[in-house]
């Protein structure tokens, strides 16, 4: 089979391409006029379509080299074997959408959803004027990046069975349940990223940095993983047996009474740098001014509980339930809260003294889509940390201090003005 080129494929300008996109968007609001928006074998390469409403458009073989989708909606689209060297789909939502076979090299889809997302291989072919079967394939440059930028993209039960993704940047990334059976992840960034009942069997991580990375439940078999950074990883093989972990079901149970009987009863528990994934529900329990810095808390339930006056410091608290939890007063610094659900959390500052408060600390923490909505943040330090794509809707930050902090795609309360 011979290779079509792209001079068989229709270029479209701006303007023909908008008033296509406008058709397509009256279709999906119900109004008269509206018809499916269909690109295939088109090149839109370096048009403008961010913050279009494109899902299930059909895009199948087009050429959509640096075109800017940013902030698109492209739901359900089909990409199969498209074209999209260094194009722009900084978050945009691809929930379901079909890129086999697409070419992604350079592209930058950091913030994206790419939930359930099809990247398998895949190539088409076309008939040509003398009734020959040609394949198409876009022609690679080989002076390209071939890494794509994937930061905290939601890629949670995407298809990537066989996809080639060395050298792609996946740092922070939500990868749960994601097929990477035989993947090319060589020299992959994979730090932070939630690869929690992830199946990377056979797939190559030769020199990949996975530091950081969840890979709880997550499938290994024959997998290079070569000169790869493994360092700091969270893992089944963490667990605490089981005496352990009725030693700290103990301690948790002294420090409650401690705290209900104002130190009367009980004992201050010392939880630092435990394990604390496989104690009872945490959820609605007394444990004011808990020690427990560098404590592994990833995907625990802490509803409602009573954490005021905590030391929290560098826990890794990725997932966690914090809803309506008090947290005034308390020292976070340096924590995972990743995807942490942190709605309606108090953590106004904590009255220690006669005119006297403590505010709360989230200094240096990694906070990347995590939820405050309705959260109270006054008075809180919240400097030098990343809130990407974080949700403060509906949270009070008066006299937050927001200095040098990350707030890429944050949902902020308006107005809001940042603390200098």
């Amino acid at each position: 089979m011979n290779r079509v080129p792209h001079t068989h494929l229709t270029k479209m300008s701006q303007k023909e391409v908008s008033a296509a996109i406008g058709r397509h968007e009256m279709l999906y609001s119900g109004r008269l006029g509206g018809a499916r928006a269909r690109f295939t074998f088109c090149d839109l390469s370096g048009l403008d379509l961010a913050g279009r409403n494109l899902a299930d458009a059909n895009f199948t073989g087009a050429v959509l080299e640096e075109t800017d989708f940013t902030g698109a909606r492209l739901d359900s689209a089909s990409f199969f074997s498209a074209d999209l060297r260094r194009a722009n789909l900084a978050k945009a939502q691809l929930r379901r959408a079909d890129l086999r076979g697409a070419s992604l090299r350079g592209a930058n889809l950091i913030g994206a959803d790419l939930f359930e997302a099809d990247f398998r291989e895949g190539a088409i072919a076309r008939m040509d004027r003398d009734g020959n079967l040609r394949l198409l394939q876009h022609e690679l440059n080989p002076s390209e990046l071939p890494s794509a930028m994937l930061n905290s993209a939601n890629l949670e039960r995407a298809k990537m069975t066989g996809a080639m993704a060395a050298q792609a940047d996946f740092t922070d990334a939500m990868m749960k349940g994601c097929r990477l059976t035989r993947a090319n992840l060589r020299q992959a960034r994979l730090t932070g990223a939630n690869l929690e009942n992830a199946d990377l069997s056979g797939c190559d991580l030769t020199g990949a940095d996975l530091s950081g990375a969840i890979l709880l439940g997550a499938q290994l078999d024959f997998a290079n993983t070569h000169g790869a950074n493994l360092s700091h990883t969270l893992s089944e093989k963490n667990e605490p047996e089981f005496e352990e972990t009725q030693r700290i079901e103990a301690m948790l149970t002294a420090h409650s009474r401690w705290a209900q009987s104002e130190g009367r009863e009980g004992k201050v528990a010392n939880l630092s740098g435990l394990d604390l994934r496989r104690v009872q529900s945490l959820a609605y329990r007394m444990l004011t001014a808990l020690i427990a810095p560098g404590a592994v808390l990833y995907g625990v339930n802490l509803e409602g509980a009573s954490l005021q006056g905590s030391n929290l410091a560098g826990c890794d608290l990725r997932s966690a339930c914090l809803h309506g939890a008090d947290l005034r007063g308390v020292n976070l610094s340096g924590a995972k809260l990743n995807h942490a659900d942190l709605r309606g959390a108090n953590l106004s500052p904590l009255l220690i003294a006669a005119e006297r408060l403590l505010p709360a600390r989230l200094d240096n923490v990694e906070a990347r889509y995590a939820d405050f909505r309705g959260a109270d943040l006054r008075r809180v330090r919240m400097v030098v940390s990343d809130f990407a794509y974080a949700n403060f809707t509906g949270a009070n930050l008066r006299d937050t201090d927001m200095t040098d902090a990350e707030l890429t795609g944050a949902k902020l309360p308006m107005p809001f003005a940042k603390s200098a």
